[in-house]
C-alpha cells in the first residue's frame, strides 16, 4: 500500500490485517509506564486509532469522533490511541487510552508499521474498529497523511459492531 506525506510516498512493511479476522490481544504502555491492553476478544467495542505524529488536526478529529459517538449514544465503547514510539510533547486525550507500542506487537500484529524511509518505524495513520467478539470489524487506513478519517462511514460500523456481539468470539 502507497501512502502520501507532503512530497513522499511511503509504505508499510506488512499487510495489514484484514476485516473479519480474529484481532490480537496486544500490550501498550501510557506516559506513567502502565501498561495497558488493546484489541483481542474482551466483551468491548474497541475503537483504536494510530498516527505517526500527533498535531492540531488528530487532535481535533478526536474531538469530533467523541462528539459524534456522544451525539448517537455510542460513547460506551473502549476508546485508544496507540504510536509506535514514544512522543516528545505532553500527550492528552479527553476520553482516549494513550500508548506506546513499546515492544512493537502492535504494528507487527496489525501491520500498519511505516517501511524505512521518511517516518520509518512509525504507524500509518489507520482507525479500527473491533467487535465485541475480537473480530476486526472495519479499518480505514488513509493513503494521506494529511487527510482526515471518513467518519460518515466509521460511525455506522461502530454501531453495528456493538450489535453483532454473539458471546462465541471471532468465527
Amino acid at each position: 500500500m502507497q501512502i502520501r506525506y507532503r512530497t513522499s510516498t511511503l509504505h508499510l512493511e506488512d499487510m495489514p490485517l484484514d476485516i473479519g479476522y480474529a484481532s490480537e490481544k496486544v500490550t501498550l504502555k501510557n506516559p506513567a509506564g502502565e501498561l495497558f491492553s488493546i484489541g483481542g476478544h474482551n466483551g468491548f467495542t474497541q475503537l483504536i486509532v494510530t498516527a505517526p505524529f500527533i498535531d492540531d488536526e488528530f487532535l481535533t478529529q478526536l474531538g469530533e469522533i467523541n462528539t459524534l459517538l456522544s451525539l448517537n449514544a455510542l460513547d460506551s465503547i473502549s476508546k485508544s490511541v496507540a504510536v509506535a514510539t514514544p512522543k516528545d510533547e505532553e500527550v492528552e486525550l479527553e476520553g482516549w487510552q494513550y500508548g506506546v507500542d513499546y515492544d512493537e506487537a502492535f504494528g507487527d500484529y496489525y501491520g500498519i508499521r511505516l517501511a524505512k524511509g521518511e517516518l520509518g518505524g512509525e504507524f500509518a495513520k489507520a482507525l479500527f474498529i473491533i467487535s465485541k467478539d475480537g473480530a476486526l470489524f472495519y479499518n480505514e487506513i488513509l493513503d494521506d497523511l494529511n487527510k482526515p478519517f471518513t467518519l460518515e462511514r466509521a460511525l455506522p460500523k461502530i454501531a453495528a459492531a456493538m450489535q453483532c456481539y454473539t458471546g462465541k468470539g471471532c468465527h
